[in-house]
C-alpha cells in the first residue's frame, strides 16, 4: 500500500474515532502514532523513534518532547503533540525552545489532525516562526502527499527537504495573500488595475468604486477557469463512455426510445456539487439518478439521503435543496453556476446525513 492509501486510510480513522478521543496520550496512540508509521518508521525501535525524548533546555534538564526520530543515533526529526481538540497557535514557543537546543533539522507540532512542519530558514539553528508545510489530514490533497512523502524513511534526505522547504514556504505565503487579495482587495492591488483601464485619475472615490469591481471581477475569473475544468473532465468522460463503433445491424423491432435524457448542463452542475461536498465525504460516495421529472443527487445512491434536485429545462432552471425538516426548497438558477451559492446548504445537508 502506497503512502496516499495509508494516509487516506489514517483520515478515515480519525475523522471516525476524534469523538471518542478524550485525553493528549489517546491521540498519540490513536493518531499520531500511525502517522509515524505510515512515513514508514518502526516505533517499537527505540534506535529509530524514541518517545519523551530528553532535551536539555538551559538550566532546565530533563525536559522532553513526545517524539523523535532518529538517524544514526541523531534527532532529525522532533514531534510535539497535542490533544485533538487544541488550537496549535498557542503552542509552537514550546516545540521552538526545544528545537534551538537539538541537532535536528526539522520539527512537527501536531494534534493529529493539523500538522505543522518546520525548519530554520531564516536563521540557521533558530526555528522558523511560521512552518514551511502545513496540512489537514482529514482534507490532504495529492500535492501535500507528494510534499510528505519526502519525509518517508525511504526518501528522507535533509538537504533535499531543506531546499525544496524555502520553494514551499514562499509559495504557501503566495498562495495566502492571493486568496486574501480575492477576497479583500488591497489599495495597491485597486490601483493597479485603476491605472491599466481607467482613464482618469485614481481618486479615493475611484478606489472605493473599483474595490469592488476588482473582487467580483478575480472571483469570476476563478469561477470561469473551474467550470472550464469541469466542462473538460466531463468531455473527457464522456467521451471514455461511448462504446466503440460496431457493425451496424437492424433489429428485427425498434426498441422503444428513453424519454430521459441526462444533458450536459445537468452534468455540469452534478461535478459542481461534487467539488462543493468533497470535503465533507468521499467523492465516491456522490451519485446521481436521472428522471424524467428532475435530475436528483444522492448520498451513497440512496433515495432516503437526497442531497438536492436539479429541476432543468429550456425555459427555467432551479434547484430543490432540503431544510432541517427534509423539507424541499425551490430557487430558480440564472445558470449553473449558481449553484456555488448553495454550498452551505449542500454541506450541511450531507452533515445531516453523517450526524455530525
Amino acid at each position: 500500500m502506497d503512502l496516499k492509501d495509508q494516509i487516506k486510510q489514517l483520515a478515515e480513522r480519525v475523522t471516525k474515532l476524534k469523538s471518542q478521543i478524550q485525553t493528549e496520550e489517546a491521540t498519540k496512540m490513536a493518531f499520531i502514532v500511525p502517522f509515524i508509521q505510515c512515513l514508514g518508521y518502526d516505533i517499537f525501535n527505540p534506535l529509530e523513534v524514541v518517545p519523551e525524548f530528553i532535551s536539555d533546555i538551559g538550566i532546565k534538564k530533563g525536559e522532553k518532547i513526545d517524539y523523535a526520530i532518529l538517524k544514526d543515533g541523531q534527532p532529525i526529526i522532533l514531534i510535539e503533540c497535542k490533544h485533538w481538540v487544541e488550537d496549535l497557535n498557542i503552542h509552537d514557543g514550546q516545540l521552538l525552545r526545544y528545537f534551538n537546543v537539538s541537532k535536528a533539522k526539522f520539527a512537527i507540532l501536531t494534534n493529529g489532525i493539523i500538522y505543522r512542519f518546520y525548519t530554520d530558514l531564516v536563521k540557521n539553528n533558530l526555528m522558523d516562526e511560521k512552518p514551511f508545510f502545513e496540512f489537514d489530514i482529514t482534507e490532504i490533497k495529492d500535492n501535500q502527499v507528494d510534499e510528505l512523502k519526502k519525509f518517508h524513511k525511504s526518501y528522507f534526505d535533509i538537504e533535499k527537504i531543506f531546499n525544496a522547504a524555502s520553494d514551499l514556504k514562499y509559495s504557501n505565503e503566495i498562495k495566502n495573500i492571493f486568496f486574501k487579495e480575492i477576497n479583500e482587495p488591497s489599495e495597491a492591488l485597486v490601483r493597479f488595475f485603476v491605472t491599466q483601464v481607467y482613464q482618469g485619475r485614481a481618486t479615493e472615490k475611484v478606489l472605493i468604486t473599483f474595490k469592488d469591481l476588482v473582487r467580483k471581477s478575480c472571483q469570476e475569473v476563478i469561477t470561469d477557469m473551474i467550470t472550464e475544468r469541469l466542462k473538460t473532465a466531463i468531455k473527457k468522460e464522456s467521451e471514455a463512455a461511448q462504446p466503440k463503433e460496431a457493425p451496424i445491424q437492424k433489429p428485427e423491432s425498434e426498441p422503444p426510445k428513453s424519454k430521459i435524457e441526462t444533458t450536459i448542463e445537468e452534468m455540469e452542475a452534478f461535478y459542481i456539487i461534487k467539488a462543493i461536498i468533497r470535503r465533507s465525504v468521499d467523492i465516491k460516495r456522490i451519485a446521481y439518478r436521472d428522471t424524467q421529472s428532475y435530475f436528483s443527487v444522492l448520498l451513497d445512491d440512496n433515495n432516503r439521503k437526497p442531497v438536492c434536485r436539479l429541476y432543468f429545462s429550456e425555459k427555467k432552471k432551479q434547484i430543490g435543496t432540503f431544510d432541517e425538516n427534509r423539507k424541499e426548497i425551490y430557487t430558480t438558477l440564472q445558470s449553473v453556476d449558481d449553484i456555488y451559492n448553495f454550498s452551505d446548504i449542500l454541506i450541511n445537508t450531507v452533515k445531516g446525513y453523517e450526524g455530525k
